[in-house]
């Protein structure tokens, strides 16, 4: 079985959730005996579409034109959508009906779910990370249930053992509060998150890169006030500093608008950390009642949820049930069984 594992041209230079999770599919793909290759747009023609099955990461305007060209030329591909939104289904269906009426009536005019549906309609399998995402897909996108595949995002084992005394030994701080994501980007919510940290007198850590915007520099501006928050702008995910982090914090916050599900929080759920997190995006699926949700329009929810998870006990429930659901070893045969299926050579999902 040959698979090629494409995404927009971006996906590299934002260290986000969706590099992680290419890197890591490709990684246990291969130890599970998948040959694999990550798509190179400047081979020939003939190398490029030498494999059994394209696996399409995201269903947006930037992986748009291959989906068409694959669909058009009769190449089976699946997609992890990577899609979601607070709009409800039934939203969503209006718009991606008037999508389709404005497209016929006058042409060059798309809307992002309609971009959305066509990927989704046009591979031969959808994958999402969450019953939510699926929940959207089928009744807004009106992708067949038969074709949808809740395949869950991962985490990998090596953050069950982060030392907590290398981040203590560069930075001097214990038992603290982390965050780890993207800082000035909108939806990460950043913002109302540093706020509710300012209503409290605990140490703090956001670790993120700084995404240019206005939001980024009012995160930084009331950051600077706040001197019980230190703001690591930036490390790798594959960083022993970062698996340090997760190690030595006590409480892992994650206050998105929404989040499917947020690999961050697997990370840090996994290291030992009791997590806080937004209820948008099918978190719920992932930590059940072994976590704090907030509201994360409410910088008064954010500070009690935080509040409330620093007073809470820590125990191991969380870090089982992530280490026994959602290793990147039990993704990665889920979705071969998926490429199973679609390529007829194993049992059909139902």
């Amino acid at each position: 079985m040959k698979i090629t594992l494409a995404s927009y041209h971006t996906v590299t230079l934002r260290h986000g959730g969706p590099k992680t999770q290419i890197q890591q599919t490709r990684n246990y793909l291969e130890q599970a005996g998948v040959e694999v290759k990550l798509m190179d747009t400047w081979e020939e023609r003939k190398a490029v579409l030498d494999c059994d099955l394209f696996h399409l990461f995201a269903s947006n305007f930037g992986t748009y034109d291959l989906a068409r060209y694959l669909k058009a030329h009769d190449l089976p591909f699946v997609v992890s959508p990577i899609f979601f939104t607070r709009r409800s289904p039934r939203a969503v269906r209006l718009v991606s009906t008037a999508d389709r009426l404005v497209r016929h009536l006058i042409p060059g005019i798309w809307s992002d779910y309609g971009i959305t549906r066509d990927i989704c309609h046009w591979a031969e399998h959808c994958l999402p990370n969450t019953s939510a995402e699926q929940h959207l897909m089928v009744s807004g996108l009106g992708i067949p249930v038969d074709a949808v595949t809740v395949v869950p995002n991962g985490v990998e084992d090596r953050y069950l053992n982060g030392n907590p005394d290398l981040f203590y030994q560069k930075y001097g701080i214990k038992e603290f509060v982390l965050h780890v994501g993207h800082i000035g980007v909108e939806r990460k919510n950043t913002l109302f998150l540093i706020r509710a940290l300012g209503k409290l007198d605990v140490p703090a850590v956001i670790i993120g890169r700084i995404y240019p915007s206005k939001e980024a520099a009012a995160c930084l501006e009331e950051a600077g006030r706040n001197r019980n928050l230190l703001i690591i702008e930036g490390l790798d995910h594959d960083s022993p500093m970062l698996s340090a982090a997760y190690a030595a914090c006590d409480v892992f916050v994650l206050p998105a608008r929404y989040e499917t599900p947020g690999i961050a929080a697997l990370e840090a759920g996994l290291a030992g950390a009791k997590v806080v997190i937004t209820p948008y995006g099918g978190t719920k699926d992932y930590f059940g009642n072994m976590a704090t949700y907030v509201n994360p329009y409410s910088v008064d929810s954010i500070r009690k949820g935080i509040e409330s998870a620093l007073s809470r006990d820590t125990d191991d429930r969380l870090k089982r049930h992530i280490q026994e659901n959602f290793l990147w070893q039990r993704v990665a045969q889920n979705t071969v069984q998926v490429y199973e299926s679609v390529l007829g050579t194993g049992v059909q999902i139902s």
